[in-house]
């Protein structure tokens, strides 16, 4: 098998505009990825033995790839950009950087609100924002929802991220979506009123906080819990092993979700090449990959999850149109400013 070509760049030659590859070929892809994911070579790997087509990957941060497309204009090489969040493919979208695919494949495959409506971007694995607590200082019966995490009742006793978190910058612009910019900021008010501690670290720094008593509530994507409790890490496994997780909101809308994503550059120097990638991702087997590799829940409906998400059974979440995450995102750091959430 043919194997794909993975350019790591770091951020000095990205944005020094180090070359990217050989001069193109007919069959190649050339992807810039924001998803640092060990999993997604398999990914590349999958593609290229089904197709033949070679996948020459430049990986890099959201919005230093953003830029570097912009400065390369149309000779940049990029057929596809990959990423993580609504938010951050917003933004490539505001840039300009993704031209419209119309594809039956992934029209049929993917959920309605996994598209951007005119085609842009695609959501291709999904991940929910979920709540974890100490089963030992709360009752199952008192938390259910987002909107609880505003509630009086846990004053002191919450661990989230800081206001510049892409990921909580969407679970506010899903309220807003929800509730109205007046009813998200103020459940935006009660949260950091309810804050342990000012935000600080990662998700997985927040469901340590709850692990070591310093919270009782936290809120993170899914996927960090189920590496803590995979880990090789004794201590990690038992840190995991004391938090319960919750997905909020299952008797109304559902628990929010957001996702791995991926458009077509719209200069791309092989854009057929780059639509059989993005309906490559739609695929049985990319679907797998996604699911067994980093744990996120497969965006096509009716795809096997690895053991631990089966475990968990049924999870209802929200069929919010994802592009209105990205759409909501500058009035949600605007609320953030406002009630003071760092």
């Amino acid at each position: 098998m043919s194997q794909s070509r993975r350019l790591v760049m770091p951020l000095a030659a990205l944005m020094a505009g180090a070359a990217f590859a050989a001069p193109a070929v007919a069959d190649e892809v050339n992807v810039y990825s924001a998803r640092h994911y060990d999993s997604d070579q398999d990914l590349y790997d999958a593609f290229t033995e089904a197709t033949g087509i070679e996948v020459n990957v430049l990986e890099g941060g959201s919005d230093q790839l953003i830029q570097r497309i912009k400065r390369e204009g149309q000779a940049s090489p990029a057929d596809v950009m990959m990423t993580v969040d609504a938010g951050r493919l917003w933004r490539a979208e505001q840039e300009d950087i993704f031209a419209s695919v119309d594809s039956e494949l992934l029209d049929e495959r993917l959920p309605a609100n996994m598209h951007h409506p005119e085609g842009k971007w695609f959501g291709f694995s999904q991940r929910v924002r979920a709540i974890f607590y100490n089963p030992e200082a709360v009752g199952a019966d008192e938390l259910s929802s987002y909107e609880d995490l505003a509630d009086s009742r846990f004053e002191g006793e919450i661990c989230i991220r800081s206001s510049n978190n892409i990921y909580n910058q969407s679970l506010l612009a899903s309220m807003i979506a929800h509730h109205g910019e007046e009813g998200a900021e103020q459940w935006a008010q009660g949260v950091v009123d309810n804050m342990a501690r000012d935000p600080e670290g990662g998700d997985t720094d927040q469901l340590l906080g709850v692990a070591s008593g310093e919270c009782d509530v936290a809120v993170a994507n899914h996927y960090y819990y189920v590496r803590m409790l995979t880990s090789d890490d004794d201590a990690t496994r038992e840190a995991a092993e004391k938090l319960q997780i919750l997905f909020p909101n299952q008797d109304d809308r559902g628990a929010h979700i957001n996702v791995g994503g991926a458009g077509m550059v719209k200069d791309a120097p092989h854009p057929e090449n780059a639509v059989r990638f993005l309906e490559f991702l739609a695929s049985d087997t990319a679907q797998a990959i996604f699911s067994t590799g980093n744990h996120e829940f497969p965006a096509v409906e009716g795809e096997p999850v690895d053991e631990v998400l089966a475990s968990w059974g049924d999870v209802k979440t929200d069929d919010l149109n994802v592009s209105v995450l990205g759409e909501n995102n500058p009035q949600a750091v605007r609320i953030f400013d406002r009630v003071g959430w760092r």
